[in-house]
């Protein structure tokens, strides 16, 4: 990996990380008007958001890339799939995740989604907002995040 490529993991994973501080609720506590960092677990699952068990961890060593993604209103995402496990949260929006088999999902503002490894499918921003979506990649270096397939058309 490039130096390049460390420095923006390195500043995308900043950031996320700092967007979803933010987002947190804040309490008072008791006798104290100082706010505290509330934790809120948002998903636990090993299956991605069509119900398919994940994968067994893979051998050798992990190389995690966070990426923001901005779906402006209206954009479809071409078909791919992804190689390697990823999850992750929509911070703005709603988007729709459509499988080539026909199932969909559609991830709320706040919610955390899986999604499939190894499944063709696309999304889109049916909504008249963009979408914010960090994803967490699970990879190995040189590992492509996603593949694409350009050979199926969009409807």
């Amino acid at each position: 990996m490039t130096r390049k490529m460390m420095n923006w993991v390195m500043a995308a994973t900043l950031i996320c990380g700092a967007s979803l501080l933010t987002s947190c609720k804040t309490s008072k506590a008791q006798g104290n008007s100082a706010k505290q960092v509330v934790s809120t677990e948002l998903i636990r699952t090993d299956k991605s958001w069509d119900g398919v068990a994940l994968p067994d961890y893979f051998k050798g060593k992990p190389e995690l890339v966070a990426v923001k993604y901005v779906f402006p209103a209206g954009k479809k995402l071409g078909w791919h799939h992804h190689p390697v496990m990823n999850y992750g949260v929509l911070v703005q929006g709603e988007l729709t995740i459509i499988g080539l088999d026909g199932k969909t999902k559609v991830v709320h503002e706040g919610e955390a989604v899986v999604e499939m490894v190894g499944t063709v499918h696309h999304g889109e921003n049916r909504g008249k907002k963009d979408c914010i979506l960090y994803m967490f990649y699970l990879s190995h270096e040189g590992e492509s995040l996603a593949v694409q397939h350009p050979e199926i058309p969009l409807e």
